[in-house]
């Protein structure tokens, strides 16, 4: 038993307790925001973040290094996920109109969650081996048939948002490859067209009534664009120190959707006000630039793609949640890394962030 406590400590302090403890504060903020106005969901949120910090330290003693330098692997794992998000097209009931969850029983996860995870260490492998190479027109199609074709599956669920993050994974690791002014315009201008004929052949009604509530926001206020203009109350009514723990207007009179999920951070704001806001952002940018400093201080190539790819993953997040909170952004359902409530999120992460640990103890 001495020894087991023994190698346990010792692997805690392998640990970058810096990135741990910022975490840790985030799991705090997401914690304390639930059980405000959802007791269940706190309870949940809890046994799921107990579950993801196991992930990661159990995660930290795998070798990362070989597993990823392993093309079976890579590829076994992106199939695997590419199939789930296929076959999820074909279940009989959705969750909140989508069928972007499997159901195995009692448990539901997001098989686009895992996409995410395959997509980061393919593109790591394939970018880290062809750094140079990263603009030749073949490796845009390859590494575009990577993202685009679990991009296709997930949009059919339909879950834009989750699309939209998998395909900014893909623009930003060719932009870790470098920057051609050419190729950018040509990738511009057939993504633009791709947008022309999803919104006509591709959206649904709500989805688009997302974006022309985003646009015209006072067109239907009751309607499209309800959800953003409680979110904007909330975090308009808060003032500078909020209105206080449990006494969130808009989150405990039900008027903010979603409040656990997609607006999890207007709830947190509403009651902890612009100060509380400031102290959750700076947390967030600080464990960002953490995972990007082991990163960049790694000497293994395809750990230093993996880790740039971690930190845009949870920025492309960031930007789309936080942007949708504040109607700078339509709402596609996105969630706030580490504060919003979810499992197959939060287990997605621990995977990913017990990788950047394994990265920090091998530095």
């Amino acid at each position: 038993m001495s020894s087991f406590f023994a190698m346990f400590f010792s692997q805690i302090r392998r640990l970058d307790l810096a990135l741990t403890g910022g975490i840790f504060v985030l799991a705090l903020f997401s914690l304390v925001s639930l059980y405000s106005f959802n007791r269940v969901l706190f309870q949940k949120q809890l046994i799921w973040y107990i579950l993801f910090f196991l992930t990661v330290f159990f995660g930290s003693y795998v070798n990362w290094r070989w597993l990823i330098t392993q093309a079976w692997f890579r590829h076994s794992l992106y199939w695997v996920s590419v199939f789930l998000v296929f076959i999820a097209n074909f279940q009989t009931h959705s969750i909140r109109g989508t069928k972007s969850w499997i159901s195995v029983g009692s448990f539901q996860f997001q098989p686009a969650e895992m996409v995410k995870l395959a997509l980061i260490l393919l593109l790591a492998g394939f970018f880290s081996r062809r750094y140079v190479e990263a603009w030749l027109g073949r490796n845009i199609l390859i590494s575009l048939f990577y993202a685009g074709l679990p991009s296709l599956f997930v949009i059919l669920h339909p879950d834009l948002g989750s699309a939209l993050v998998i395909m900014g994974i893909w623009l930003g690791f060719l932009f870790l490859g470098g920057f051609h002014l050419k190729r950018v315009l040509i990738i511009f201008f057939v993504f633009l067209l791709v947008a022309v004929i999803g919104w006509f052949f591709v959206l649904r009604p709500y989805q688009k009534d997302r974006f022309t509530g985003f646009l015209f926001p006072d067109r239907d206020p009751l309607g499209a664009s309800y959800n953003v203009i409680q979110s904007k109350i909330a975090i308009g009514s808060a003032g500078f120190l909020g209105k206080g723990f449990g006494f969130g207007t808009q989150t405990h009179l039900q008027f903010l959707p979603e409040a656990e999920t997609d607006f999890l951070f207007s709830a947190f704001i509403e009651e902890w006000g612009v100060l509380g806001g400031i102290l959750l952002l700076l947390t967030f940018l600080f464990v960002v630039f953490r995972i990007t400093g082991i990163g960049l201080f790694s000497r293994n190539n395809d750990y230093r793609f993996i880790s740039l790819g971690v930190a845009l993953v949870l920025m492309i997040h960031f930007f789309v949640n936080a942007g949708a909170n504040v109607g700078l952004l339509p709402v596609t359902g996105i969630a706030f890394p580490f504060l919003s409530y979810g499992g197959s999120h939060l287990l997605t992460l621990g995977i990913l962030v017990s990788i950047i640990q394994r990265v920090k103890i091998e530095s």
